[in-house]
């Protein structure tokens, strides 16, 4: 079994800067009421991005294998918030954004259910404490 790291140091406040196996740094910060900077993404913030990263990367691997050529490709992110501490996210949903020319909708279909079922390890960790939907938008350009 692998094992991974991560390297946190406390700057100031609630400032914090990040690091992993790919040794590239990262700014954690909060906003200026709570001691924060507001001077980096929030730690919980994070976890959407890293959520679009896993399944965007798995997607767009999967469909450039197809030999569907994308003009562009993105992902809006949203997540409902439980209002009493810990205030964790209770859904999550990605809309997946495909921009090109004849864009097989069966194709994207499924490079998203590969990625959600099978590839994405975010999706499969996230899943397991909320609920995560996806949709998808294909625009002609």
């Amino acid at each position: 079994m692998a094992t991974k790291n991560a390297y946190v140091k406390h700057i100031k406040g609630v400032t914090f800067l990040g690091k992993s196996d790919s040794n590239h740094w990262i700014t954690m910060d909060g906003p200026e009421e709570f001691g924060g900077s507001n001077a980096g993404t929030r730690p919980k913030e994070l976890l959407l991005i890293a959520l679009g990263g896993c399944t965007g990367s798995d997607v767009a691997t999967i469909l450039q294998k197809k030999k569907i050529k994308l003009d562009g490709f993105e992902m809006n992110i949203s997540a409902d918030v439980q209002e009493t501490h810990p205030q964790v996210y209770t859904k999550i949903h990605i809309e997946y954004v495909f921009y090109g020319k004849d864009i097989p909708k069966e194709a994207v279909e499924r490079a998203i259910k590969l990625s959600q079922d099978i590839y994405c390890s975010v999706t499969a960790m996230l899943q397991k404490a909320v609920e995560i939907s996806h949709s998808y938008n294909i625009i002609e350009t």
